[in-house]
């Protein structure tokens, strides 16, 4: 494993505006050209976190799909984030994960936010994803999984090894529960043994929300690599597999962890 380079863009997504949302993170990953390898945007970044965008939800043959293999592309670099994509009868907050050789896997959020109704009108995935990308082993959430520790945890097995070395949350996380956020990110870095990524919006939505960003990369003792704050910003880090391996053998927990089976 080398080192990885992790690019988080902190946005102001715009409301029920894909195309311009395309052109404002269009333009914010185009000077990372040569500089990372993993870009992440915030959960639903063609429309902000809305109800109401899934009857413009797009398919997997759809534009967003199209622009995230040429970003890809040009960049390459892997892309990632979440959209409204619509499978048949269903549409699915769903999480794209873009390589440069045009390559998309997806996650489908399994735990849909019930305080904000996303239940009744987003069908639920079930299961989660792991996706190898240059010698890294990444699985990658969607915002509310972040309070469901189980669906998230990091198994290991002899042969395998551990089941992910980076684990991202893309979120679009309102301010009024921004402890939360933070507290949770630094729980799952800790009780994982692995790197943590969060990577939330910021500014004011269609419904008045408010956001504070407070996008974070946490190392596997929880400790803050990186702490955006509240602004529009992008920050690209370097995760170094050798201290993640260094750390996991001096201090296995994972040895004595709980042995189980995620029935649904």
């Amino acid at each position: 494993m080398q080192p990885l380079r992790l690019s988080l863009i902190q946005g102001a997504t715009r409301w029920h505006d894909p195309a311009g949302n395309r052109e404002y993170y269009g333009s914010l990953i185009a000077a990372l050209a040569g500089q990372t390898d993993l870009v992440v945007l915030p959960e639903t970044f063609t429309s902000g976190f809305s109800n109401e965008a899934i009857h413009n939800a797009e398919t997997m043959d759809g534009p967003t799909v199209a622009w995230l293999r040429e970003r890809a592309r040009a960049l390459d670099a892997a892309v990632t984030g979440s959209v409204q994509l619509r499978e048949g009868q269903e549409v699915y907050n769903r999480l794209l994960f873009a390589t440069p050789d045009g390559e998309v896997r997806h996650y489908d959020k399994r735990h849909l936010f019930r305080y904000a109704d996303e239940h009744k009108r987003y069908a639920a995935g079930r299961d989660r994803l792991i996706v190898a990308w240059r010698g890294w082993k990444i699985c990658p959430l969607v915002c509310y999984d972040l309070r469901f520790p189980v669906f998230s945890r990091n198994r290991h097995d002899p042969q395998r090894g551990f089941d992910y070395d980076l684990l991202l949350y893309v979120a679009n996380w309102p301010a009024a529960r921004a402890h939360a956020w933070r507290t949770l990110l630094r729980a799952r870095a800790i009780e994982n043994l692995c790197y943590c990524a969060g990577v939330n919006r910021v500014g004011i939505d269609g419904n008045r929300l408010s956001y504070s960003g407070d996008s974070a990369v946490l190392d596997f003792l929880g400790q803050t690599m990186v702490d955006f704050g509240g602004q529009e910003q992008t920050v690209t880090v370097a995760l170094d597999p050798d201290a993640l391996a260094a750390f996991r053998e001096k201090f296995p927990a994972w040895m004595d962890a709980d042995a189980f089976e995620l029935k649904s």
